[in-house]
């Protein structure tokens, strides 16, 4: 099987990048400069490098502790975990870069 030397992200993971951007610029706090960096390019659902998604199957492992914190999963108040989860494509996300790692490790 030919490994592709780019991966196109899912619709469903460019939602989540761009809420993510969309709670970021409401609320003015969460994610970094490269989280930021990264949203972008899942939201306009550019073709991600093999180490991209390493990195965020890095990301998502790093930071699945953020689930617990508080106010993660309120849409009204979001936490700061909350918003950077969702500059990463969130839960979409994770599945589809863990997908991504596991074939590229047969």
């Amino acid at each position: 099987m030919k490994i592709p030397a780019g991966f196109i992200p899912p619709a469903e993971v460019a939602r989540y990048a761009a809420e993510g951007l969309r709670l970021r610029r409401k609320w003015k706090r969460g994610g970094t400069a490269v989280g930021i960096a990264r949203a972008r390019d899942l939201k306009n659902r550019r073709s991600l490098s093999r180490r991209t998604i390493l990195r965020m199957v890095s990301f998502f492992a790093r930071h699945e502790v953020d689930k617990r914190g508080k106010n993660f999963g309120n849409p009204d108040r979001p936490s700061n975990g909350l918003i950077a989860w969702f500059l990463w494509g969130g839960d979409p996300g994770k599945k589809w870069a863990e997908t991504i790692k596991r074939q590229l490790q047969r």
